[in-house]
């Protein structure tokens, strides 16, 4: 459930901070006063597309945060925790969009990406706009909408997840008994195996040929290099190191005679002529041993190159051409192999092709009794509508073709008659605007509080309704908050007096800016607000008491 929202600099709005309670929280206010702001901010932490353009003038960023409690989402918990963003039961959404176009998330107070806040937003808030009933047009839509009114997901991720293994079977068979192509394949494989087994090395190997190839290429520069240091440690010059540091221990031997304190000192002395004959010792036999070998460095300078050739034909840094070679002989042999190979894939196949036969038998079942189930609920509520006598039926039709497939054994198609004794026809076809925004909500009023999501939106689905049929689409709104959180923006007084809370946007201007308030209000504050609804700029004692009654019976209900 949504607790909170800050919005900060976005758009008209300079600041403002809500707090949000269980039920159907109804926003209302003017035309171009703001109200779709919350549903923008909402979208915006959803991980929507931002929009530099949403950032009030002579700000540099728009921010906005918003605070949910979890404690009857286990799924939006779970997403936390397997993400590694749960934070002692918190559930913090922020989002920062910058002037110049930049915008940055985080959760919990991580920074992650749109796509992750985009999909724990899933998990916790779904919003229905303005002109969201256009996707009742679409026959994809519709089997996924008749889909989440059964409940039966896990039947139809199995069948999703079926036509998708016989795919991928029918994909390996294809490429074992591929004719000419496998023989093709099966040459390729033989000869850049063959490649492989004697050029690539393991890691190891691959250090210590690029360490011997650095030493052959500087040998000559080694041998001179290590042959001059000995002359500075012990050559014949009066500067050499172990002719001076003979001098100073023959004159610190005289002083320690003299003063004992000196003693240790003396002993180090002697231990730096000690390492400094060591280290001579070595630097001359290393400069004896270098080797100067050109036949070996080019042999090591060939296989180098040998690697970094194949590393770009098959695309891979050469420390991990080693590694392909266990993948060419897994595909050599399984191909060589492909007669059993293709015989146990067949038989695999064949199990799942039956395995799917059966569950998308089970799950075509479910989809016509709650096809049924939907056309006579939808149906009822149309009639509570204002569409008196008409009919919704979700049919279902044979799918084409007869190979599994991700969605089941058939399509759906929603029809429709608004008018008594009219034959029922396709949606697309015969829906006028208003109708189909009626339809849709009798859909989403039948349809929606299904799943775990515990916050939903509508902004201003109400369009083209009012009277009577309005007063119904309150009722209805009011009936989904009792078991989901609510939040409609509204320009009807019929639906705001419905609500069990009530904010109010207003547009205030002055000092040559425009700033946009959002005040939750009182019941006092809610009979003025449902008055000015009711008889716009002037309000009445009769219009204030119309809007008392509305309240008291609203309430009543």
């Amino acid at each position: 459930m949504l607790t909170s929202l800050y919005v900060r600099h976005l758009a008209v709005v300079e600041a403002a901070e809500i707090g949000f309670g269980p039920g159907l929280t109804v926003v209302s206010g003017e035309t171009g006063a703001g109200k779709s702001l919350l549903v923008d901010a909402l979208l915006l932490l959803a991980g929507s597309r931002a929009d530099s353009a949403m950032v009030r003038a002579g700000s540099d960023r728009a921010e906005l945060a918003a605070e949910f409690d979890l404690g009857e989402l286990p799924e939006a918990r779970a997403w936390l925790a397997r993400e590694e963003l749960d934070e002692d039961g918190a559930c913090q959404l922020r989002r920062v969009i910058r002037a110049e176009g930049s915008s940055r998330a985080w959760i919990n107070g991580r920074p992650v990406s749109a796509g992750q806040l985009g999909e724990l937003a899933g998990l916790l808030v779904e919003i229905h706009g303005q002109h969201e009933h256009q996707a009742l047009l679409s026959r994809s839509h519709q089997l996924a909408l008749l889909d989440a009114y059964a409940g039966h997901e896990a039947l139809a991720a199995r069948v999703r997840e079926l036509a998708t293994q016989w795919r991928e079977l029918g994909a390996r068979m294809r490429r074992l008994g591929g004719g000419e192509d496998r023989e093709h394949r099966l040459e390729l494989l033989r000869h850049e195996l063959g490649e492989l087994e004697q050029w690539a090395l393991p890691p190891d190997a691959l250090a210590e040929l690029e360490a011997s190839h650095r030493r052959l290429a500087n040998a000559g520069r080694l041998a001179e290099g290590t042959t001059g240091v000995v002359e500075l440690l012990d050559g014949d010059s009066e500067f050499a190191l172990q002719r001076a540091l003979g001098r100073a221990q023959a004159e610190l031997g005289k002083l320690a005679a003299l003063d004992d304190r000196l003693a240790p000192l003396l002993d180090l002395l002697e231990n730096a002529r000690i390492q400094l004959d060591e280290a001579a010792d070595g630097l001359g036999r290393y400069a004896q041993d270098v080797d100067l070998d050109p036949e070996r460095f080019a042999e090591v300078d060939a296989h180098l190159a040998r690697l970094h050739e194949l590393g770009r034909r098959h695309r891979l840094a050469p420390a991990e051409l080693h590694g392909r070679l266990a993948e060419l002989r897994a595909e050599l042999e399984e191909l060589e192999g492909a007669g059993d190979a293709l015989e146990q894939l067949l038989a695999q196949r064949g199990r799942i092709e039956a395995d799917y036969a059966r569950t998308a038998a089970e799950l075509s079942r479910a989809r016509r009794a709650a096809a049924t189930r939907l056309g006579r609920e939808v149906g009822a509520l149309m009639g509570e509508l204002g569409m008196t006598g008409g009919v919704l039926q979700a049919e279902l039709e044979p799918a084409e073709g007869d190979e599994p497939d991700a969605q089941g054994r058939e399509r759906c198609e929603l029809l429709v008659s608004a008018n008594p004794g009219q034959p029922p026809r396709p949606l697309r076809k015969v829906a006028s605007g208003g109708e189909l925004a009626r339809i849709s909500l009798a859909i989403e009023v039948a349809t929606l509080g299904k799943d775990s999501v515990g916050t939903m939106v509508f902004d201003e689905v109400d369009t083209g309704i009012g009277g009577a049929v309005a007063e119904v689409v309150g009722q209805k709104l009011r009936a989904l908050g009792a078991r989901r959180q609510v939040l409609c923006v509204t320009h009807l007084p019929q639906v705001a007096a419905q609500g069990h809370a009530h904010l109010r946007v207003s547009k205030h201007s002055g000092d040559a800016s425009t700033r946009t308030l959002i005040e939750s209000l009182d019941a006092a504050g809610r009979r003025d607000e449902l008055a000015r609804m009711l008889g716009g700029v002037e309000i009445t004692r009769e219009t204030r008491a119309h809007a008392k009654k509305m309240l008291e019976q609203a309430q009543a209900g």
